[in-house]
């Protein structure tokens, strides 16, 4: 199997970098924010952050590609970065701590690309989490000062913490009979939002989440983390790994019965 870690050390040198940015400008009161094409915000930090990445990658590793969610694709080839400045810019925006720089390489192979390293740093929460392929996932102050995570061993939905996003989504796919079932049959339900509830299931803290709509650069990150952690990520519909458009993380004993009830099939 290859060795990432070098490829890990990187990731973690541009968090670094990103953290320093979006912090400097963390409830900042001339903060600029405009709005996207899909009605979406993005400040100037997601902007800037995005470039300080970007930048980086052109010097450290100018044969691989780049794709972001603020200034699209880059390059070719059978290796991809894929970078979500700041996951929760709604969060950033109002002051809120809960937000994440995303950081993914992601190879080519027999199903496609998949990814191989992920960073999620959240720097106004003092958290960072990060996984390589058949290395493990990890929580920590840096790739020597690390916890490494393992997922919940719970296995009914009964006795489970689901976390989510909004029910916004939901309604709009039609599913949101089965999201409220599932809701209903959980022991726990908490929308703590984007990146930190496939971060709880990679910790163990959570047993469950989903969200209806994604773009690879929420998902890539998120995905290797909680592969690594022993759990498992899919679509709506089945399929391992963030391919698709939505998202579904667990302990992976509960994933039929979570992607059951949100297809409405209990």
């Amino acid at each position: 199997m290859p060795d990432y870690h070098d490829d890990l050390r990187l990731a973690h040198v541009l968090a670094d970098a990103a953290d320093a940015a979006t912090m400097d400008r963390f409830k900042a009161l001339d903060l600029k924010v405009e709005t996207k094409p899909d009605m979406t915000p993005v400040s100037e930090a997601d902007k800037a952050a995005e470039e300080l990445i970007r930048g980086h990658l052109h010097r450290a590793r100018p044969r691989d590609a780049i794709l972001g969610e603020e200034y699209g694709i880059e390059g070719t080839g059978p290796r991809r970065w894929v970078i979500d400045p700041i996951d929760g810019t709604k969060n950033y925006v109002r002051g809120v701590p809960v937000w994440a720089t995303l950081i993914s390489l992601m190879e080519a192979g027999e199903n496609g690309f998949q990814p191989v390293v992920g960073v999620v740093s959240a720097p106004a929460l003092s958290r960072r989490w990060w996984a390589a392929k058949g290395a493990g996932a990890f929580s920590g102050r840096s790739l020597t000062s690390a916890t490494r995570l393992h997922v919940s061993k719970v296995d009914t939905i009964a006795d489970s913490s689901f976390a989510f996003s909004s029910l916004t989504g939901w309604e709009e796919q039609g599913r949101l009979d089965g999201f409220m079932d599932l809701t209903r049959a959980c022991w726990r339900t908490r929308g703590y939002g984007d990146f930190w509830p496939h971060m709880m299931v990679a910790e163990g803290s959570v047993d469950i989440c989903a969200e209806p709509e994604l773009s690879l650069w929420d998902m890539a990150a998120n995905a290797i983390i909680v592969q690594e952690a022993g759990g498992r990520f899919t679509d709506l519909d089945g399929a391992d790994g963030p391919g698709g458009s939505n998202g579904a993380a667990s302990n992976g004993l509960l994933h039929d019965e979570l992607l059951g009830y949100l297809n409405q099939r209990y």
